[in-house]
């Protein structure tokens, strides 16, 4: 049996805009995406959530709420990624490039798919239109989406 392990994604959105971020180092190095990343040992969800935030762009998460849950499979990792995806619409603070994260602003009409994850073009739509998604990915050696699911979901905020 594979091993999940938590991890959490902020899409930060903002006056028809999109917050990503373009990965300067580790895994997704050269991808647009959203903040994010391992939930520690102790940690609630949210916390971490708004922990990576900070760590990686500067910013403090005021008003937000969950709006997807994903497992990702990846080849030859016996880990699962299990990401709880949350929408930002208030922060506060200054937006700040971090050593792992350059943070650049998109139109909501703009969103440059073709450096993102493969998946992120059959999702991120979905949570921008409003709908509560829960679903898995598995990916190829290539890095397409070999497979998925998404269902409609109700979370409890």
């Amino acid at each position: 049996m594979p091993m999940k392990k938590q991890l959490t994604l902020s899409i930060i959105v903002k006056d028809e805009k999109i917050l990503l971020g373009m990965k300067k180092r580790g895994f997704g190095m050269g991808k647009w995406n959203g903040f994010g990343g391992k939930v520690e040992t102790g940690e609630s969800i949210e916390v971490a959530m708004k922990r990576e935030l900070q760590e990686e762009v500067s910013l403090v998460a005021e008003k937000m709420h969950q709006v997807a849950q994903f497992d990702f499979y990846f080849p030859n990792d016996q880990t699962i990624m299990e990401v709880h995806v949350y929408m930002v619409t208030d922060f506060s603070g200054t937006i700040v490039e971090s050593e792992e994260m350059r943070p650049e602003w998109f139109d909501i009409d703009d969103i440059p798919y073709k450096e993102m994850w493969s998946d992120d073009i059959i999702w991120l739509p979905r949570i921008l239109n409003g709908e509560k998604l829960f679903g898995f990915f598995k990916f190829a050696e290539d890095g397409s989406v070999a497979d998925y699911q998404i269902n409609t979901s109700v979370f409890s905020n």
